[in-house]
């Protein structure tokens, strides 16, 4: 939101630049002098069961296998995770120039861009508690189906109301996911493997950001924005599907 109201006033570059510059220095000081050392936390709960299976350490290959492909329920959420980023860089990507072309001044796909984030932000503080009481498969599923419905709805409008609901609604369906697929990925591995696992995870889940990006890029320029819109709703959906039938609920796991 900010940087659209100053690149409206100021110009593309290098002024909205700059924030970018202080945002990364707060989070440099926030994390040097705030967050505290968590390791101690897995070697307690590593030795609540020392004989267990679970406590059993694995190679970085078994735990990118487990969490690829061996495991179902594992390999749902890493697609889930793509798919779901997927979706972010086509609306970083290709969403500001589709808006763009429709007409919309810089302060309005500012106003976009920032909505989608911050319905996201703000309502993952409530959906991840949520799923710690009601489970992580149903909010996996119902959020990749929302957030199918809204990129729908960007790719059928053509108009700045309709979009704006339309950013509500993604921010919406990703915070019904995000939080739940990584409290998911946590609920499935041991604690000797569990920040690897979370490391592959991220690896397919930011994965998506590049996939994201390369494909409606590539769509858009053989054939329309559009089209490319419509066919990451397409894949959202039938992501959703996948998490829908080879996804355990993993809470209490």
């Amino acid at each position: 939101l900010a940087t659209g109201y100053i690149a409206a006033r100021q110009g593309l570059r290098p002024e909205p630049f700059y924030l970018g510059v202080v945002f990364a220095g707060l989070g440099l000081g926030l994390s040097t002098l705030a967050v505290r050392e968590t390791s101690g936390h897995v070697i307690h709960e590593a030795a609540m069961n020392p004989d267990g299976a679970s406590a059993r350490s694995l190679s970085t290959s078994e735990v990118f296998k487990e969490t690829s492909y061996a495991n179902p329920s594992l390999a749902a959420a890493s697609q889930a995770g793509l798919v779901n980023n997927l979706n972010d860089g086509m609306a970083w990507g290709l969403l500001p120039i589709f808006y763009a072309a429709a007409g919309l001044t810089v302060t309005q796909i500012g106003v976009l861009a920032a909505l989608y984030p911050a319905v996201w932000g703000l309502c993952q503080l409530v959906t991840g508690a949520w799923s710690d009481r009601i489970g992580r498969k149903p909010l996996i599923v119902a959020g990749m189906w929302v957030q199918a419905a809204a990129i729908a709805l960007i790719a059928s409008s053509n108009t700045f109301p309709p979009w704006a609901a339309a950013s509500v609604i993604l921010g919406l369906g990703t915070a019904l996911v995000y939080p739940t697929l990584i409290a998911a990925v946590g609920d499935l591995s041991a604690p000797t493997w569990r920040a690897s696992a979370i490391g592959v995870y991220r690896f397919w889940r930011d994965l998506g950001f590049a996939v994201g990006a390369l494909l409606t890029g590539i769509i858009a320029d053989l054939t329309e924005p559009g089209t490319a819109i419509w066919t990451v709703a397409i894949l959202t959906l039938l992501s959703g599907v996948l998490v829908a039938t080879r996804m355990e609920e993993t809470r209490g796991a």
